[in-house]
């Protein structure tokens, strides 16, 4: 099982450059969790892609669907202090040290493609092709 931020999740579901390596990352690893966050960031990319005519929104429910099936069972709720905690003492987004907050209660990695995430938190975060790389 491994963490993925809604980045991830999008390049997953949604065409992109990135598209190739998320499906690779999930052949990897197909067990992806994330804090109930990404519901609401999910929605808010996928209301995007339907303003910019990208998909409809017939196209957005049905991927979201998708997603929610794929996460369900390991979506998780977090604590607020140690997100607050991550935050003042990295610069990131309470927002994004959700995610990294999981990686650590989990004592999983979290995937990104964060710069941010990946500077603040080496210990804990790798990018979609650190992640592919053999070890």
């Amino acid at each position: 099982m491994i963490v993925v931020n809604t980045n991830i999740i999008s390049y997953f579901y949604l065409n992109s450059d990135y598209s190739s390596i998320a499906e690779q990352t999930f052949k990897k690893d197909p067990v992806w969790s994330a804090p109930l966050l990404w519901r609401s960031e999910f929605r808010n990319v996928l209301t995007f892609y339907i303003k910019k005519n990208i998909i409809t929104l017939t196209e957005a429910i049905e991927i979201f669907e998708f997603a929610e099936e794929l996460l369900k069972e390991n979506e998780y709720e977090i604590n607020y202090a140690q997100v607050l905690s991550l935050s003042h003492s990295s610069g990131c987004s309470a927002y994004d040290c959700e995610f990294v907050n999981l990686a650590k209660d989990l004592d999983i990695t979290l995937v990104t493609e964060d710069k941010k995430i990946l500077k603040n938190f080496p210990e804990s975060a790798m990018s979609m092709y650190q992640f592919l790389e053999p070890h």
